[in-house]
């Protein structure tokens, strides 16, 4: 017979949300089981947002040796060890490692198995030999990058963003299919590396960002020398005596690419294939697990959070989940979900951030009826001194000043953009940006600026001006 282990919650998967579920859980006093089959840490840290902002770093520091003349000092072409690099990627993993370790959970008081979990009943699961009844489950399971089927795939070596982080030796040319985020940040990073790059997008690169946003980041990826092919047709992929090689559709026939490694980032797919979820009675689909507002999957008693719950996939939105799962799975909170503020940005340089809709989404939803504030980076002191002016804020609002939404292209816009996502979750108007003070000479200045281009035609407008001639008048 199975040891059983009855507890308060159960949590499956120790990535981000599951970790501060379960953290969450055990210092408000409930008793607490978290399940991981893989490493603690999950995607981010082992290899998604922890490697792939280190990998970035890297690569901007190289770049600046490059770009280094702009500021009268010699430009050269930086020495890369590349071991070195990797060396440093993987430093700062082990240095965030002990955050999210058995010991300092367990240190918490959460009982961590290490396993995989299955499901066998509507309260209950298998973990190896041990079998855990649970009051609440809430499953944090992730998820992982998709593979295309593309034909000759399965004859080829390729990477994704779950071996490109441990393989030591570094491309000479990469080749990426799929210009995501994921593809974007990676295509830049290993260029400034010294490696060629050829990004493969079928559509177009960062599609869920505004397009004038993304052509920003774009024309500094192309400045930089990485090949980015937006709209082509992938017929199938070879194996090379040197590589692979990518063949492409053609109007004339096709073009064959040829590289030295290929990394596929087409999307991610929910971790939920080995939990047998219909014995639990929970209903989900390829996008990931079916969940209501309040994240309760079809069996009221199990919640699900994160990527496998078929929602925005980033980090910041599964730790946003926990909290509404502990309000929910502990204190009977009615606590809901609110998309309206969730902020993302792609770490490209320059970054490209977004909250709230954008353009093209404002149009679908208000026809017409909202405007658009913009202000360049090259009209700020800073931006100029640092020569960092490629850049654009650009904010929709209603006609009385509701902000509907903000994006940012330019060097730190994960920064700033933080600002509008406080303004939009607290229904905050133009008016209260506007009158923000700022120090100077700073890039935030970019936001006080942009919202007031807003009061600016009625300042500086015939009616102001009659109105200081009128009172001039007395004196």
């Amino acid at each position: 017979m199975p040891d059983v282990i009855e507890t308060d919650i159960c949590v499956i998967g120790a990535g981000s949300g599951g970790l501060a579920t379960a953290a969450g859980a055990a210092m408000m006093g409930a008793s607490t089981v978290l399940v991981e089959k893989g490493l603690m840490g999950g995607d981010c840290l082992n290899y998604g947002c922890v490697p792939s902002k280190a990998l970035l770093a890297a690569g901007k520091a190289a770049h600046s040796f490059r770009a280094a003349a702009k500021f009268g000092i010699g430009a050269t072409e930086p020495d890369v060890d590349h071991a070195a690099v990797y060396e440093h990627v993987h430093g700062v993993i082990a240095a965030i490692e002990p955050n999210d370790s058995v010991a300092r959970f367990e240190g918490l008081g959460v009982n961590v198995i290490q396993g995989e979990a299955r499901f066998v009943g509507p309260k209950e699961i298998e973990v190896g030999d041990k079998r855990i009844k649970a009051r609440r489950f809430v499953i944090a399971t992730g998820s992982t990058a998709s593979v295309p089927p593309i034909p000759g795939l399965d004859s080829v070596p390729f990477q994704t963003n779950g071996t490109i982080f441990h393989d030591r030796k570094f491309p000479k040319h990469l080749i990426i299919i799929g210009g995501g985020p994921i593809g974007c940040e990676l295509a830049q990073a290993h260029r400034r590396l010294g490696a060629d790059v050829t990004v493969l997008e079928m559509f177009s690169i960062m599609p869920k960002d505004d397009p004038e946003l993304v052509d920003i980041a774009r024309q500094s990826m192309i400045t930089d020398g990485v090949d980015i092919r937006e709209g082509v047709q992938i017929d199938r992929v070879e194996k090379s005596t040197r590589g692979v090689v990518v063949v492409l559709k053609t109007d004339d026939g096709e073009t064959r690419i040829k590289g030295s490694n290929l990394l596929l980032a087409t999307g991610r797919r929910p971790n939920v294939s080995s939990l047998n979820l219909e014995a639990a009675g929970v209903d989900y689909a390829p996008a990931g697990i079916t969940v209501d507002k309040r994240l309760r999957t079809s069996n009221k008693h199990i919640f699900a959070i994160g990527d496998c719950a078929g929602a925005l996939q980033f980090t910041h939105v599964a730790l946003y989940h926990a909290g509404i799962v502990i309000r929910n799975a502990l204190f009977r909170l009615p606590a809901r979900v609110n998309y309206k503020a969730i902020p993302w940005v792609t770490y490209t340089s320059p970054e490209v951030a977004q909250v709230g809709l954008n353009e093209e989404q404002a149009r679908a939803k208000y026809d017409g009826n909202f405007q658009v504030l913009r202000w360049p980076f090259h009209e700020n002191d800073r931006a100029q001194a640092e020569h960092s002016t490629d850049g654009l804020v650009k904010i929709i609002i209603t006609p009385n000043g509701k902000i509907l939404g903000a994006g940012i292209a330019g060097p730190g816009a994960g920064e700033l953009i933080q600002v509008w996502v406080l303004a939009i979750a607290n229904g905050l108007k133009i008016g209260a940006m506007a009158g923000m003070v700022v120090p100077y000479p700073t890039i935030g200045e970019v936001s006080k600026r942009v919202a007031g281009s807003y009061y600016t035609p009625k300042l500086f407008g015939e009616r102001t001006k009659w109105i200081v001639r009128f009172l001039a008048k007395f004196g």
